[in-house]
């Protein structure tokens, strides 16, 4: 089905905003998903993140998959009904998984054997087990399992990653297409290229898997320790060869600067642990770059942190300060709301300034006034 559509492109860049239709809502794209790998969004509440405008979050299958197991989510009929989350929801397929947890894994051409980080038991993955337990989870947008090679893999490493990856996108789609969902929406399902920062590998990965005429599209294997100046390559030519009616889907990026980087280059879709990770370590996003509020220099702080050219006048700086130095969760809480509010502040804007024919000069103030230090 037809579940994208462009609403109007940017004259002198690749940005654009765009309409994902889902059954759970429709998503304005360019958009950012909060991180909830275990169905929640770490120290927030569905109802949270409700309230910040948000109608798409991240999940992951492998993690769901061992706690709380397919069996409770079925019974709940799938995850928005176990988290009380009424917007979409992608889950990731496990391949990231795969690659962070080397050492616990083995993998042939048919699938992976891993081995639970939780206690050791051993697990066998196959593409079709991957899309079976994202049917028992009833995400709006499902990832096939994939091969993501580290930044520093041998070349025949990548090569051989981007060859299993397109054969297990082919079996999970022809499987999805047999068999269907379990509950009562549609899922889109979503292959990922792969190929590292080489081109000709990219350029193979995305012809084979284009060829299959998915609803969504992923670039997935950067922001995985290679360099930003390689990453942004690799997202440029891709701009060039994946249809432009299609979403794309940059898994894994990024910082502000990143998203805005690549929303030039014609992504639509992100997702990060940053804003939420890096929150409850005391790190909060401003207009002018991120502060770090657990410094001496917030003790007696009056003032509060600007999104937006708008203050956020619930908390001043000092207050937040005082939670961290005390190690009260309301501190990580409220650094995680107010980081998510950036991010999404922060689409809200690339999508005006598209729309207004705006977006060039936005990026370029933007990255005047943003510091990174």
């Amino acid at each position: 089905m037809a579940c994208f559509e462009v609403l109007k492109s940017s004259s002198n860049t690749s940005a654009r905003i765009g309409v994902l239709e889902t059954e759970h809502g429709t998503i304005n794209t360019p958009c950012f998903m909060p991180i909830g790998t275990y169905a929640a969004v770490k120290t927030l509440s569905s109802e949270e993140i409700h309230a910040l405008d948000f109608s798409l979050i991240l999940s992951n299958t492998y993690h769901l998959y061992l706690r709380p197991g397919i069996e409770i989510l079925e019974k709940f009929k799938g995850l928005h009904n176990f988290m009380n989350w009424d917007k979409a929801i992608l889950t990731d397929s496990g391949g990231y998984q795969i690659y962070s947890l080397s050492n616990l894994r083995k993998i042939d051409t048919n699938g992976v054997e891993f081995k639970s980080h939780l206690d050791g038991s051993k697990h066998y993955f196959t593409p079709e087990k991957i899309i079976d337990i994202q049917r028992s989870i009833g995400s709006d947008i499902v990832m096939v399992l994939d091969v993501c090679a580290s930044s520093d893999a041998s070349l025949t490493e990548h090569k051989e990653a981007v060859t299993i990856t397109s054969q297990w996108a082919k079996r999970s789609i022809a499987y999805y297409q047999k068999i269907g969902p379990k509950y009562n929406h549609q899922q889109l399902i979503t292959p990922i290229i792969q190929g590292g920062t080489n081109i000709s590998l990219r350029e193979e990965s995305a012809e084979e898997l284009l060829e299959l005429n998915a609803p969504i599209y992923a670039i997935g294997g950067l922001a995985v320790g290679e360099p930003k100046e390689k990453m942004l390559h690799i997202v440029s030519h891709l701009d060039g060869i994946i249809p432009k009616e299609k979403p794309r889907y940059l898994m894994g990026v990024g910082t502000p600067l990143d998203l805005i980087e690549c929303i030039a280059m014609g992504i639509d879709m992100f997702d990060c642990v940053i804003p939420t990770r890096n929150g409850r370590n005391g790190q909060i996003f401003t207009d002018n770059g991120p502060i770090n509020i657990k410094n001496k220099q917030y003790r007696d702080d009056n003032s509060y942190i600007k999104h937006n050219n708008n203050k956020y006048k619930k908390y001043t700086n000092a207050y937040i300060h005082h939670l961290f130095r005390t190690n009260e969760i309301l501190g990580c809480r409220i650094a995680t709301e107010l980081n998510l509010l950036f991010y999404n502040n922060l689409m809200i804007n690339a999508r005006e300034t598209i729309k207004n024919g705006e977006f060039s000069s936005w990026v370029q103030s933007f990255i005047t006034n943003y510091s990174q230090d």
